[in-house]
């Protein structure tokens, strides 16, 4: 692998605090990223908003209000992300499919691409700009956008079971398993139209607990521990 995307919850990003950001876990994912960009690695990175909003959970708001609102959490992420990259000495840069001011660049794939050639970290806010897509579904389509090699799911559990481990104590935590397989039990690893995606386009997908020790480094030097979603 040389490019890939990487998926940071946004509960994980919140580490114990569960809410907003936690910046100790967010220094830890710099220094792991600024690793692999030192050793040529080409990294893209998209955040969730759940640090913020969850906004799916309302029976209040209308639903495209809630999902533009959990749009613009993720706004927020990647430039309090992108900043404490910065922070550790990597150059970065934040793309959005809509005009947020000065804040971020439209997004295209040519500068995304040509940005990731000069040795950037770049991150992709604001989901695909709009309603009833998930951020899940998001990641994906810009993966396969900017043709990386595989998606990281960096999440707050260490990989994909075939029932929630939080509920069930005797949950199966699989090594391996097939994205078709995904599909088929509807394990919740990320939404039906991400899986889809990810089937259609052959984009393969690595998913393991962001908060376990080195874990994005291990994940990319081989040494993974969660599981790997074939195509």
């Amino acid at each position: 692998m040389k490019r890939v995307l990487l998926k940071l919850s946004g509960e994980a990003l919140a580490g114990e605090k569960k809410t907003g950001f936690d910046e100790k876990t967010c220094m830890g994912v710099a220094r792991q990223v600024k690793k692999l960009t030192d050793e040529g690695y080409q990294i893209a990175i998209v955040t969730g908003g759940g640090n913020f909003w969850r906004g799916r959970a309302s029976e209040t708001i209308d639903r495209t209000k809630a999902d533009q609102i959990g749009m613009l959490a993720t706004v927020m992420n990647c430039i309090y992300v992108s900043d404490i990259f910065r922070y550790a000495g990597m150059r970065t840069k934040v793309f959005t499919p809509f005009v947020c001011g000065a804040f971020t660049s439209l997004f295209s794939k040519d500068d995304a691409v040509a940005a990731l050639e000069e040795g950037k970290v770049i991150f992709f806010a604001g989901g695909t700009g709009h309603p009833y897509f998930s951020t899940d579904t998001g990641a994906v389509l810009r993966a396969v956008e900017i043709e990386a090699d595989a998606m990281l799911l960096a999440k707050a559990i260490d990989g994909i079971y075939d029932s929630d481990p939080k509920v069930n104590p005797d949950a199966k935590k699989y090594d391996e398993i097939s994205i078709q397989e995904v599909i088929d039990q509807k394990l919740a690893a990320v939404d039906l139209t991400a899986s889809i995606l990810c089937m259609e386009n052959r984009m393969p997908m690595l998913v393991f607990g962001l908060n376990e020790e080195e874990s994005i480094v291990r994940t990319m030097s081989g040494s993974f521990t969660g599981t790997k979603v074939t195509v």
